[in-house]
């Protein structure tokens, strides 16, 4: 009789205080998202500039994430968390100190840095607490915060950008960093032997190997990919409301956040026990349609319909990916890794901002939804190239083992 594996344990309580504190990490930051578009449109801002409001913030990230990644090679990982997270918190007192376009530029590529230090170390810290077993659940939980940060806190932040002065988000925004802090502050961590065996003196600093992992590189180009197409709904979505008249736009973010939560214990599942490559064809499928029903909008309802496809889609894609970025990565290079992973996902907003922001001038918001989708289309088509390649290499095995 073949005995029963026990599963490894995933709900400890250093990964529930971790997963609960990055929220609240990505709820601070993500109510900001697509509030600073609009207000700096208010403050006389051109549309360059209000695409650099995500440009200069994701530059910045992309920046600081080789520099941390390398020192999580060879860091204990507490720290490193807990001054990312007062960063992050800092940055966000300072916003309402500015009225000028160009300081307020300034203070996001500031803000940038924090954000690529924390979100590197953070999810570095959630893998390395993760039993390898369950790797793709833990990741989809873990991801789980990082999608009802980017999906909930911007509904809140619009609402209160709507009903009150901007002054009252930045507290909004302070107070749930400060909630962070301090539930990060209580986590016990854990460090890879490989990392604590290991010395600065012993590595070698390459801001191109800290800031590329190759043996993960193609699941963060498509990442990559995909973050351009979603970067225009990132900077453009207010706006479009605007357009539109749709005074209830933030039900995109709730239904989406609500879809996310409910799709991603399956999707994490689906992962462990058959791979990232039909999970992540279908996830961008619905985040294409997803984009055409947005730009087709006028009314709230289609609003709701477009927020869940994309939250059953997008939601369940980004963790899809870091899943599968971070199980071809080797234990020491997980900081690396996901730090490569969440600069595919900040360069391909920043671009977007930039490009699309350009172009805004000249065509409509809803025009820009659909040429971004393309980005969708395109994530599939290299996804699915990877599939083919790999099918390919499991049969030349099994012709050699026969």
């Amino acid at each position: 009789m073949v005995p029963i594996q026990k599963k490894e344990v995933l709900w400890t309580k250093s990964f529930i205080m971790l997963m609960v504190g990055n929220l609240f990490v990505f709820m601070s930051f993500q109510m900001l998202i697509p509030t600073l578009p609009p207000y700096i449109k208010s403050l006389g801002a051109s549309g360059l500039e209000i695409g650099l409001v995500t440009a200069l913030f994701s530059i910045g990230a992309v920046l600081s994430r080789p520099f941390i990644g390398y020192m999580l090679e060879y860091r204990a990982r507490k720290p490193l968390v807990l001054i990312g997270a007062l960063a992050l918190l800092a940055v966000t007192v300072i916003y309402p100190l500015s009225q000028i376009v160009v300081i307020f530029l300034m203070f996001r590529f500031v803000h940038g840095l924090a954000w690529g230090w924390s979100t590197t170390v953070n999810g570095t810290a959630a893998v390395d607490v993760i039993p390898r077993s369950r790797l793709g659940e833990g990741m989809g939980y873990y991801g789980l915060s990082i999608t009802l940060g980017m999906i909930v806190a911007p509904s809140l932040g619009i609402y209160l950008y709507q009903v009150t002065e901007f002054s009252n988000l930045i507290i909004v925004s302070a107070v749930l960093g400060a909630i962070a802090l301090g539930l990060l502050a209580i986590v016990h961590y854990q460090t890879p032997d490989s990392v604590e065996n290991t010395k600065k003196e012993d590595l070698k600093f390459s801001y191109f190997g800290s800031l590329v992992e190759k043996s993960s590189w193609y699941p963060a180009f498509i990442t990559l990919i995909a973050t351009f197409g979603y970067g225009t709904i990132v900077t453009f979505i207010v706006i479009f409301g605007e357009e539109r008249g749709i005074d209830q736009i933030f039900l995109f973010y709730l239904v989406n956040a609500i879809m996310a939560s409910l799709s991603r214990p399956v999707a994490g599942k689906w992962f462990d026990n058959h791979g990232p490559r039909g999970l992540v064809l279908l996830c961008m499928f619905l985040s294409f349609i997803g984009m055409w029903v947005l730009s087709f909008a006028h009314s709230n309802l289609l609003i709701v319909v477009a927020g869940a496809l994309f939250g059953v889609g997008f939601g369940s894609l980004i963790p899809t990916l870091q899943s599968w970025t971070l199980s071809k990565t080797p234990d020491n290079r997980r900081g690396v890794a996901n730090g490569m992973f969440f600069s595919s996902i900040d360069l391909g907003i920043g671009l977007s901002g930039i490009i699309f922001g350009v172009l805004a001038q000249y065509v409509q918001i809803a025009v820009l939804f659909q040429i971004s989708s393309i980005f969708m289309l395109i994530a599939m088509a290299f996804a699915w190239i990877e599939g083919r390649r790999r099918k390919r290499e499991a049969l030349e095995q099994m012709r050699k083992g026969a």
